[in-house]
């Protein structure tokens, strides 16, 4: 695999957190994201440690964002993909998207 693909969990992180934009994606806004699009159910920690693994490889970064009452007044750690992450999940997309091409039906297509 090569090193800018993504694991799916990971990929699913970081295309909930384009979705809700640098100034709405944290931990938990990333979840319930993930969540609502999918139907799967997804820890917070899970989202928590994937974010901390996605920002040491300088796939996304992060900062700390103004207290929000529906946090109980804490401030959210907030989520920007960088040029390399964004890099990444386009490679990641464009692999499956290959993968998937030619195989009549599998998609809901019909040949």
């Amino acid at each position: 695999m090569p090193s800018d693909s993504l694991a799916e969990f990971e990929l699913l992180v970081i295309l909930a957190a384009l979705r809700l934009g640098p100034d709405e994606a944290y931990t938990v806004s990333i979840a319930r994201d993930i969540e609502e699009r999918t139907g799967r159910f997804v820890r917070r920690a899970s989202v928590y440690i994937t974010l901390q693994r996605l920002e040491a490889k300088g796939i996304v970064s992060t900062r700390m964002g103004e207290p929000r009452p529906e946090r109980g007044g804490r401030r959210p750690r907030l989520v920007a993909v960088t040029a390399e992450g964004i890099a990444a999940a386009r490679a990641t997309t464009d692999a499956i998207r290959a993968m998937i091409g030619d195989l009549d039906g599998f998609a809901g297509e019909r040949a």
